[in-house]
Order: structure tokens, then C-alpha cells, then sequence
């Protein structure tokens, strides 16, 4: 039961992360964004990840929350990524 209820909170904590990412495509611009936050974001999932890495070398039993934490990690970096592309797109049209 616990890990059907870790995956259901990270799963919907994750279930903006799409929309984020999608917005960030259509705005072109990082306003509103935060790039620390991002990153401590992605840190974030990076150490749940290895959480379940862990736990699943020690117990020999594979956890499904890994398979959320590595999708919200994707749309997370995926938003981070396009960050770095809007920032860019912004200083371009500045020039």
C-alpha cells in the first residue's frame, strides 16, 4: 500500500510538469521561470531516483515509483532545457 501511495503523490505532484514544459514551448520566454528552481527540481528527482535505485539493489524488488520519478525528471529537464532555448531566444531579440 505505501507504494501504491508514493506513486500516486509523485504522480500527481508530477502532473503539472507537462504543462510547464508546454507552456515554456509556446511563450518563448522565461518569464515566471526560475532557474534555481528548476534545477533544485531536478536535483530533487535525481535523488529519488537513486532512492529507488538503492532500495531496489538492497530488497531485490523493483519499486514502481522509479517509473514516475524518471518521467518527472524528463518533463522537468525537458523544461529546463527549453529554458536555456528561451533565454537565448530572448537575448536574440534584444540585439
Amino acid at each position: 500500500m505505501t507504494k501504491t501511495l508514493e506513486t500516486l503523490m509523485v504522480a500527481l505532484f508530477g502532473i503539472s510538469w507537462p504543462f510547464s514544459l508546454a507552456k515554456s514551448l509556446k511563450s518563448k520566454s522565461t518569464k515566471g521561470k526560475s532557474l534555481l528552481f528548476l534545477l533544485l527540481i531536478d536535483l530533487g528527482y535525481m535523488c529519488g531516483i537513486a532512492w529507488k535505485i538503492i532500495e531496489w539493489v538492497d530488497s531485490g524488488s523493483f519499486t514502481y515509483p522509479i517509473i514516475v520519478y524518471i518521467f518527472n525528471l524528463s518533463m522537468v529537464m525537458g523544461d529546463t532545457i527549453v529554458y536555456f532555448r528561451n533565454k537565448k531566444l530572448e537575448k536574440s531579440a534584444t540585439v
